[in-house]
Order: structure tokens, then C-alpha cells, then sequence
């Protein structure tokens, strides 16, 4: 029986995310505070030696960019459109107080965006395939909060905030093992980015 270990990573900070705008499938760049985080998760990966066997990350060039300070940029790595972040529609590029409370359900196909079902199952069967292909392996995977969240509660069948109950920031990593076609919550992990300016 082989065991693969995922590493369900969440992007560095966004200009978006400083500036509180929904981001989903429109992207912007890391700040300096997202290089930094970046740089904080690759130290620590190092520093435990948790070595990757192969990577993965979202087209989106938030998610790329991240990796590869992560990951090292001299190393090869995948990029799926099935990672990409939720598409929120008409919605992208505003104010983040204009999102509905979760669930968000339907609430953004009437806007042109995808459909929460659509998300949760994009995201499953992505991060399955990849699964599928290393057994045995350990696997990093660069994505996005919201559909990271979708797979999480497809997973563990949890229909609450991630963010605000695991403390799920940017470049916090939720980490699953698959054996036998199954997933298994393990843990998150988070790091401390108090001391960096924002």
C-alpha cells in the first residue's frame, strides 16, 4: 500500500490581497510581503527536510510565482488550469465586502462566474489526478484560497471558514495523505509573518 503526502499551498500575498479586492480568476502580482512569506515557507520546507518530489501549481501567474520561490526556480513543475482560483465573474477586481456570506453556493454564476459545485469538483478531480500519478511520492501544489477551501470541505465534509478557524493565509499549506483512492486530512501548517510590514 503507497502513501502520497500533498502539500495543498496557498499563494504568497497579492496586491489584490492588500488591497482587499476579490481576486479569483483575474490575478496580480506578489507584493513584497508575498515574496517574503514565499521565501519564509521555502526556509522552513529546507529546514525540516521535507524534500518534494514533484510540483504543481495554478496557471495563474500569483500561484507560478510563489512555487518557484518555494520550490526553486531552477526545477520543473507543472501548471493546471484545474488549480486556477474560483472565477467570481462580474465580481473580480472589487471591493471584498461585496462577497455574499459562505456558502457562496450559485451566488456567482448569476454573475457570469462559476458555480460553487463546479469549483468543489474541478479542484477534487485536479488534485486526484495528480495524486494518481505519484504514488508514493510527496507533492507540492501551489493553488488558491478558495478552491483549496472547496477541496478541503469536499474532503472532510466541513462547511465553515477555513480562514478564520485554521488560520488558512497566504502560503499556509494544508497537508493531506491518499492511499487506496482516499484522502486523509493530517494537518495545516501555518507560519509566523507578524514581524513582516505590510
Amino acid at each position: 500500500m503507497t502513501t502520497t503526502r500533498i502539500y495543498l499551498m496557498r499563494h504568497g500575498q497579492t496586491l489584490f490581497n492588500k488591497l482587499h479586492k476579490i481576486q479569483g480568476a483575474s490575478d496580480s502580482p506578489l507584493t513584497a510581503k508575498g515574496i517574503r512569506q514565499a521565501e519564509i515557507a521555502g526556509d522552513h520546507f529546507k529546514k525540516e527536510e521535507i524534500n518534494f518530489d514533484v510540483a504543481y501549481s495554478s496557471t495563474s501567474e500569483r500561484a507560478s510565482d510563489t512555487l518557484e520561490i518555494v520550490y526553486g526556480q531552477d526545477k520543473d513543475y507543472e501548471r493546471l488550469k484545474g488549480l486556477k482560483e474560483w472565477d467570481f465573474g462580474s465580481f473580480e477586481a472589487e471591493s471584498e465586502h461585496l462577497n455574499p456570506p459562505l456558502p457562496y453556493g450559485d451566488f456567482f454564476a448569476g454573475y457570469d462566474g462559476e458555480r460553487e459545485a463546479d469549483v468543489r469538483g474541478r479542484i477534487s478531480q485536479a488534485v486526484k489526478e495528480i495524486a494518481d500519478k505519484h504514488p508514493d511520492q510527496t507533492v507540492l501544489i501551489v493553488g488558491h484560497g478558495a478552491t483549496i477551501a472547496q477541496f478541503f470541505k469536499n474532503i472532510v465534509n466541513y462547511e465553515g471558514s477555513i480562514a478564520k478557524d485554521l488560520g488558512f493565509t497566504n502560503c499556509s499549506a494544508l497537508i493531506f495523505d491518499y492511499k487506496d483512492g482516499d484522502f486523509e486530512y493530517k494537518s495545516i501548517l501555518n507560519h509566523d509573518y507578524s514581524e513582516l510590514p505590510d
